[in-house]
């Protein structure tokens, strides 16, 4: 039987209607959270709560309008009491966002940056209301690999998510919430394996120094430890999942 870390939390995952969002959504249910959805995509987060079952709620949530992201932790608030857990995974990460900025238009990279910046600083703040007022919380940003890199628009934006991290934690720390991030590689995910080439992808893996394919279990399996008491004094980090790719100082 699976250890219950997460019994009586209630965890709000943006961008939780599929990809690493469901999965997020998935474990922390199996370890005894309530989850709540929070999607852009109201209809695909539905559908998703529904089979993942009653201990999971959809919402409707554009984390780039900070009223749509107070309206949607209000409705987790109503529904569940209060939220424990915050996924900032919602993120702009199209393969479009590798290209330099000047083959963008300005208002790509205005919603590159409300979506994968702003979007982070909206969630944050709305639920760290809830967490303060239960004494205690957990948020785990999604950062990636290309913060370490930084030579692409989207690169930059996750270069923001672990300053932001930094920052977060700081400010967030005296009222006992924690907050770190995941820098992933290139995980094996329907978006990724559709977006790149079979040769794109082979030269990503070769980057690696373990060149097994990262999957959506790898990342997972991390998030949950930084969302549990099991790293109840790490805050402020960013951890890279990527095989050991693009290893630096």
């Amino acid at each position: 039987m699976t250890a219950q870390r997460f019994a009586t939390k209630v965890a709000f995952i943006t961008g939780g209607a599929t990809g690493m969002g469901r999965r997020f959504a998935e474990a922390l249910c199996d370890e005894g959270a309530q989850v709540v959805l929070a999607d852009i995509d109201t209809d695909a987060a539905t559908r998703t709560a529904h089979e993942i079952g009653e201990a999971a709620i959809a919402v409707s949530c554009d984390v780039a309008d900070r009223s749509s992201v107070d309206q949607a932790v209000g409705e987790a608030v109503a529904q569940f009491g209060g939220v424990d857990i915050l996924v900032n995974n919602a993120a702009r990460h199209l393969k479009k966002y590798s290209q330099p900025f000047s083959t963008l238009t300005a208002d790509e990279i205005a919603g590159l940056f409300d979506v994968n910046v702003l979007g982070v600083i909206h969630c944050s703040l709305a639920c760290s209301a809830s967490m303060r007022e239960r004494g205690q919380g957990a948020i785990v940003n999604m950062a990636s690999s290309a913060a370490f890199t930084v030579g692409t628009p989207y690169g930059v934006t996750k270069l923001a998510v672990r300053g932001l991290t930094i920052t977060l934690a700081k400010e967030l720390g005296g009222d006992n919430i924690r907050v770190n991030a995941i820098a992933p590689g290139m995980v094996s995910t329907e978006n990724a394996l559709s977006d790149y080439t079979a040769e794109e992808l082979a030269a990503i893996r070769r980057a690696q120094v373990l060149k097994d394919p990262i999957t959506m279990d790898d990342v997972t399996r991390v998030a949950l430890f930084l969302l549990s008491e099991e790293s109840a004094l790490v805050t402020g980090e960013t951890i890279r999942v990527t095989g050991g790719g693009w290893l630096s100082i």
